[in-house]
């Protein structure tokens, strides 16, 4: 009995370690797997556990494990990796390349993890895979170099996605649309034909229907959200989102990851431009737009998706919106509340955590289709500029970055901290 305790143990652990850590959490939904948390807050908010400045300057979420915390920053002109304990001690930095240097030069990738390797890529499209235990360069590919990229007024803001052993990055241009690179090696394995615009602001994610028997990447340019074959790179759908001008031309971006649930695919971003739910055809080679809604236009703080409704914010003007709750199926409005600012939104546990841009106020917020029931909320102090980073929430912390700082509270209670800092790393 004891040897196959041991292995069952080892293939417990090999199956965990494997897990991909990124984004928005394990589905780039936004929406995160911990449970047990607190229902309310004391007055002054969850107990800080720690905060660590001198990250560099970032709008990147902070990802983490069971062994460390990853973030990315903006330290003089380089982007730099950050690795810390869970005491918030740094342990390495590594620079991943040059930053963007024009407008908003902040870092803007989240690190995605799997197993020992963790990927960056840098506002100037420099793609690195790093031991994620040491520090050390595994791999390294300049996309703009190998790939002709193309980038927008912001440079590079994507989050590199990962399925199978495939790692996809969406450089945009005149070459290519999509590519696959070996996660291993860096080696292409695949790249889509060229739709002859520029990268997007956003990050791909990965569609997965099993009653229709369908996977996809869904990916995003300056101009059109597609669907692209996994195995081979080939485009099976474009839809051309965006508010064009006077001469035809985009004058918005495409910043938030699309949303999915069965056969639908929501796309917002913003700018009064609608939100629009498309549906995916049973062969998976086209949408139809199933509705439009001109309230819930959210800019790139992201939205979530709970049960049948759909939270965040929305667009009212470039440094103000309100909260909308949206039916998921048809579109209908909820509510529309003016609490403080729009922002980012993530969920947990059945609650919402709303965090206002310019102030940093973050509200626990229980998800209801009557109204926004806001449970408890409190102030994040620490950092500078605007709270653009998604907030994330990891074995019952949750993650706030800021500048160049990091927040993390406990959102457990005392007797969880104890066990935290019992465990051994």
């Amino acid at each position: 009995m004891k040897p196959f305790i041991v292995i069952f143990t080892l293939a417990i652990s090999a199956s965990l370690a494997a897990q991909v850590v990124q984004w928005r959490g394990p589905d780039r939904n936004g929406v995160f797997p911990d449970s047990g948390l607190m229902k309310t807050w004391p007055a002054t908010g969850p107990e800080l556990i720690y905060m660590t400045e001198g990250l560099g300057r970032s709008y990147a979420s902070a990802i983490a494990t069971d062994q460390a915390v990853y973030v990315t920053g903006l330290i003089d002109s380089l982007e730099v990796l950050t690795c810390l304990g869970h005491d918030g001690q740094i342990r390495w930095q590594q620079s991943y390349g040059p930053a963007w240097d024009q407008s908003f030069p902040e870092s803007r990738c989240t690190p995605t993890l799997e197993g020992n390797r963790i990927y960056v890529l840098s506002g100037k499209d420099n793609l690195v895979c790093f031991n994620a235990s040491t520090g050390e360069t595994t791999w390294q590919v300049d996309i703009h170099k190998e790939y002709a990229s193309v980038w927008d007024m912001f440079g590079v803001s994507e989050s590199l996605l990962l399925t199978g052993d495939k790692l996809i990055v969406t450089p945009g241009g005149d070459e290519t649309t999509v590519i696959a690179l070996d996660k291993h090696t860096g080696d292409l394995i695949w790249k889509s034909e060229p739709l002859m615009t520029e990268r997007s602001n956003g990050s791909p994610v990965f569609f997965e229907n099993d009653t229709m028997g369908l996977q996809q990447i869904i990916a995003m340019n300056r101009t059109h959200v597609l669907g692209v074959d996994p195995e081979n790179g080939e485009i099976l759908w474009t839809r051309h989102y965006n508010k064009l001008d006077e001469n035809g031309d985009n004058v918005t971006i495409l910043a938030n990851s699309p949303l999915f649930h069965e056969d639908d695919i929501l796309i917002s971003n913003g700018w009064d431009v609608p939100l629009v739910m498309l549906e995916l055809a049973p062969d998976g080679r086209s949408v139809k737009t199933k509705y439009e809604n001109y309230t819930l236009d959210n800019q790139n703080h992201g939205l979530v998706q709970m049960g049948e409704f759909v939270y965040g914010s929305n667009f009212l003007e470039r440094n103000f919106g309100k909260w909308v709750c949206m039916r998921w199926e048809n579109g209908e409005i909820m509510w529309v509340v003016d609490w403080e600012n729009k922002g980012p939104v993530i969920a947990a546990d059945g609650m919402l955590y709303m965090m206002d841009e310019k102030k940093g106020n973050m509200a626990l917020v229980r998800a209801n289709e009557d109204g926004m029931e806001i449970v408890s909320s409190f102030r994040i102090e620490g950092g500078r500029g605007p709270f653009w980073a998604r907030p994330a929430i990891f074995s019952g912390r949750l993650y706030v970055r800021h500048g160049d700082a990091l927040m993390v509270y406990n959102l457990k209670g005392q007797d969880h901290l104890q066990t935290i800092a019992a465990t051994p790393r």
